[in-house]
């Protein structure tokens, strides 16, 4: 992979031309301009939030009922079930260690940045909570009544929406956060704030750490055998995800390296592995929870209460389990709920984005050897309960 032509690469030097212009520009129509820009490409963004989560929830849903079985049920269920947990986990530390840092909500002798030159408005098709509940019920309708044109319609819309996100949002991704870095450098406000991101990164891995070690705990305890034959093999697939920033793209590596471990049952591997791929995303559900909270302190003041990031979380790991599978697909999916959920304006909503991207490598590759402990769990469960060996039919 260039390293040149990724994203967080792309967004780390969106960030510092945003911070070396807004520390030298002048107050005039250029930095106008640049608020201008800013406002038109959030405007951009929200529009697409809608389409993002009917696009992935609903297909999704109807993937998994279209196959439902017993064992994709138990695999869903251990998905969900660790992403909110990790969550949780997350949030539970977040008001542990958020209160402790050293972060100024408000600093003195800011400067006023200057309106808008005009304001395009581009009102998004319907709010967050009407696409996801429209995405679940068309998506669970879909697979009870086996409408297999409307499987197809909505797997059409699909490939339509990531090539929207692909081709349209990656790419405006830098120049909006070059734009908000900059006016947040522009106010005075960014060289106090930046080190404390520097500091959570940080804390967030050692995170990831924790929660990997607590699911091969589980999964080894459930299965009766040692998940550190397991753990053991999957080094390479940890590597591979840290340069991908893609669990898709580390499938193959993934799958090799769950095959060479004796504990694991073949066709369990074959099954899980790939489905955890893609509905498993426990280390960048951790993650974003610690960032938005973080944010929340940093931007405006407090974090958000216990019952507002409970309901983040249970509606975040839903999210996750119809995330596209490019970098940073999460918190993309879940832009919604950071701006309608928690509140977060358009600077809250940019400086999450940059923070997400800087670190997805790491959330990717705990996403994807955390696939390994719950395919030990799977395998686990189909011994127990004395269920055959055999291939699974994923065709719609």
């Amino acid at each position: 992979m260039n390293i040149f032509k990724s994203l967080p690469f792309k967004l780390l030097v969106g960030v510092i031309l945003g911070i070396v212009i807004g520390l030298v520009i002048p107050d005039g129509a250029i930095l106008q301009v640049i608020v201008t820009v800013k406002y038109i490409l959030n405007q951009l963004i929200g529009f697409c939030v809608p389409l993002i989560i009917i696009g992935f929830i609903a297909p999704s849903i109807v993937k998994l009922g279209s196959n439902a079985s017993r064992m994709l049920g138990i695999a869903l269920i251990l998905a969900y079930v660790s992403s909110v947990g990790a969550a949780l986990f997350s949030m539970t530390a977040g008001y542990g260690i958020i209160p402790h840092l050293n972060i100024v909500s408000s600093v003195d002798g800011l400067k006023d940045v200057p309106a808008a030159v005009f304001q395009l408005d581009i009102p998004a098709i319907m709010s967050v909570m009407s696409a996801l509940v429209f995405s679940v019920l068309v998506g669970l309708a879909a697979t009870w009544t086996n409408a297999r044109t409307i499987a197809k319609i909505l797997q059409e819309f699909q490939d339509i929406v990531l090539k929207i996100v692909t081709s349209v949002i990656i790419p405006i991704l830098p120049v909006f956060i070059a734009c908000t870095f900059c006016t947040l450098s522009y106010e005075g406000t960014i060289t106090k704030q930046l080190p404390i991101f520097l500091i959570i990164v940080v804390i967030v891995m050692v995170g990831h750490y924790i929660w990997l070690a607590l699911l091969y705990g589980l999964g080894g305890a459930y299965s009766g055998t040692n998940p550190m034959e397991v753990l053991k093999h999957y080094g390479p697939a940890y590597i591979t995800a840290v340069g991908t920033m893609s669990s898709a793209a580390t499938l193959a590596v993934a799958l090799r390296c769950a095959r060479k471990a004796k504990t694991l049952r073949s066709d369990m591997v074959d099954f899980g592995v790939p489905l955890f791929a893609n509905i498993h995303l426990c280390g960048s559900v951790l993650t974003e929870v610690f960032f938005v909270m973080t944010i929340s302190k940093i931007l405006y003041g407090s974090i958000p209460s216990v019952g507002t990031m409970v309901l983040f979380c249970a509606l975040l790991g839903i999210f996750a389990v119809g995330a596209p599978g490019v970098p940073g697909g999460t918190v993309m999916a879940s832009l919604g709920l950071i701006t309608g959920v928690l509140g977060f304006d358009d600077t809250g909503t940019a400086l999450m984005l940059t923070i997400f991207a800087l670190q997805d490598s790491f959330g990717t590759a705990c996403n994807v050897t955390g696939d390994g402990a719950l395919t030990l769990m799977l395998t686990g469960y189909a011994k127990k309960h004395n269920i055959e060996e055999k291939k699974i039919d994923f065709a719609l």
